[in-house]
């Protein structure tokens, strides 16, 4: 049985549902809540839900487990409460790593490409306190998901216990179906197909960087089927270890994105720039890149989807359809 923390959540109910897929056995520890996010798990549920507050107590019972994949966090990057983003990203990181050391499971959490600040150290996923020191985060989530992998690693360094086989998963910019709930964090692939499915053009920041052309910003941009099996290669792989990026290994142009959005919806090119939000100015990321060797040396040898496929692949067969979730 495997355990996923944030397993109704956006990347968490796509594992899920793969999961589901090969009949293997599975409990989510997650909140529903009364907005339809339940429609993550419709086609998939798991067997229980445990509320993330009796996630301790539910714990405390033993279950006998062959995984903990901890997706679940404050995952938004304008987040302002410290001490709750503490306690959910770092503290609860904590007692998943302690309790899986101590009842010998494997353990798969989420860290977090903020965590590479604005990119001036680089994107290399070296684990070692010293590389993790040179880091420096733009906002707090980026922060809190550092704070633990510096953690991580002193606790590997000092020699201190572990689980039997740990891996820890910087995601760059993933996109696809069940990120509906996700509000203002919700992947710019679906905002900018609402705006061109309604006639508009696809709006982009502006360049706050000297000698960049506007629409010119980058990120590596994912399809979460690749995230996903990516995750299930780590959780079948016991003898690996170690945090590691996980991207295409190629950094595309948000203009490339709004390109592929209009060729997926059948519409000519149409792209507007605007303004940035003075509330992102500089807790913005203008290039990304992940690095993706050390997952291959890892033994993970699939291939990732292109942007424009996996754009296609979400306007066409989840966001023009009849039913969007997975």
């Amino acid at each position: 049985m495997i355990l996923i923390t944030g397993g109704a959540g956006f990347i968490g109910s796509n594992l899920q549902a793969a999961l589901f897929a090969l009949e293997r056995e599975t409990v989510v520890a997650d909140w529903l809540g009364a907005e339809g996010k339940w429609r993550n798990l419709r086609g998939h549920p798991p067997l229980e839900i445990v509320a993330p507050e009796r996630l301790v107590e539910w714990l405390a019972g033993r279950p006998k487990l062959e995984a903990v994949v901890h997706l679940g966090a404050i995952s938004e990057t304008t987040a302002v409460d410290g001490d709750l983003t503490w306690r959910s990203n770092v503290e609860l990181s904590q007692f998943l790593w302690r309790w899986c050391a101590a009842h010998e499971v494997r353990l798969v959490y989420a860290s977090s490409a903020a965590t590479y600040g604005d990119g001036a150290a680089g994107f290399d996923d070296e684990f070692s306190t010293a590389a993790l020191r040179r880091l420096r985060p733009l906002n707090l989530y980026g922060w809190s998901k550092h704070a633990f992998d510096l953690w991580v690693a002193r606790q590997v360094e000092s020699g201190e216990a572990a689980p039997p086989g740990w891996a820890g998963v910087k995601f760059f910019n993933v996109y696809g179906p069940n990120e509906y709930h996700k509000g203002k964090m919700i992947s710019v692939v679906k905002v900018k197909h609402e705006e061109v499915a309604a006639g508009g053009p696809a709006r982009l920041f502006k360049s706050t960087e000297p000698g960049l052309a506007d629409g010119a910003q980058a990120r590596d941009f994912i399809w979460v089927g690749d995230v996903v099996a990516a995750l299930r290669f780590l959780i079948d792989a016991p003898e690996v270890s170690g945090i590691f990026n996980l991207g295409t290994g190629t950094a595309r142009t948000y203009a490339d994105l709004a390109r592929a959005v209009c060729a997926a919806n059948g519409v000519a090119e149409r792209i507007e720039f605007v303004e940035m939000p003075a509330a992102l100015r500089g807790q913005y990321q203008s290039f990304t890149e992940a690095p993706m060797g050390r997952l291959r040396q890892a033994g993970y040898n699939a291939g990732f989807t292109s942007l424009e496929e996996g754009v296609v692949k979400y306007v066409a067969a989840f966001l023009r359809a009849k039913d969007a979730y997975l």
